[in-house]
């Protein structure tokens, strides 16, 4: 055998450049997959029921007056509240395929609101939840939302890329690149994340969230009433029906 021709290729009769062609496929199938079935029986989200039947949440357990609102509407006509965990991966799936866009498509027509649900099984969430809500006192709770989800990789995960990371120190560290990034009072951001304040923040949104019925994240309700993928299978199909539930409401 020459040794200029690789084994596992010559008897597959395939060139290296199509079995890795085949490789990226799959990989892409693989991951859509999850991105779909994530709702179904994962760990991080064991929502049931549609935005379209079931008891609505009272208005009073979702939103407190000092919830964070990423987009407003004047007649609060339409509300989302998303109960979610930083650290969670379902909840970064949700934001990079659908609601960082809806909050941009939907600004002005929406209120858009996010409540802190950290899980025991992602040990960053509570910090980075922390993170969140002490830029939130300076103002800035927008930008640590966006800076949050848009490193997830950087902070949230670990080496592998795979499972989520336990590294405090890394992450913390990198809390505070984004503080400096968006123009946060370091010192301020360093007392606030330890305050009383915040931890008492983040337990009355868990508090909230057991008296609605979240019990995995993300967990989304519309004017109310929670909103599930159901049986959808693709990425279009789950903007198509979480689209149109808003539109159902902003029509009424």
């Amino acid at each position: 055998m020459s040794k200029n021709k690789n084994p596992v290729t010559q008897k597959s009769g395939l060139s290296t450049n199509i079995i890795l062609t085949i490789v990226v496929v799959v990989v892409a199938v693989v991951v859509i997959g999850g991105v779909l079935l994530f709702n179904r029986g994962g760990a991080d989200n064991t929502s049931s029921g549609s935005s379209g039947g079931g008891n609505a949440v009272a208005a009073e357990i979702l939103r407190k007056p000092d919830s964070n609102v990423l987009t407003s509407a004047p007649d609060d006509r339409v509300t989302v509240v998303e109960f979610l965990d930083y650290q969670c991966p379902a909840c970064h799936t949700y934001y990079s395929v659908l609601t960082k866009q809806v909050e941009k498509d939907y600004a002005g027509k929406i209120t858009f609101v996010v409540r802190n649900f950290p899980l025991r099984m992602h040990p960053l969430a509570r910090p980075a939840a922390q993170a969140a809500e002490a830029a939130a006192l300076q103002g800035k709770f927008n930008e640590m939302y966006h800076a949050l989800y848009d490193n997830y990789d950087a902070w949230a995960l670990a080496a592998d890329g795979q499972n989520v990371s336990t590294d405090e120190a890394k992450a913390r560290g990198l809390f505070d690149q984004y503080a400096q990034q968006i123009g946060l009072d370091l010192d301020k951001f360093h007392q606030d994340m330890n305050s009383p304040q915040v931890n008492a923040k983040i337990d009355a949104d868990v508090a909230d969230g057991n008296k609605a019925g979240v019990s995995g994240t993300p967990t989304i309700f519309i004017n109310g009433k929670q909103f599930d993928q159901g049986n959808i299978e693709t990425v279009e199909q789950l903007n198509n029906a979480f689209r149109g539930e808003l539109d159902k409401e902003l029509v009424k």
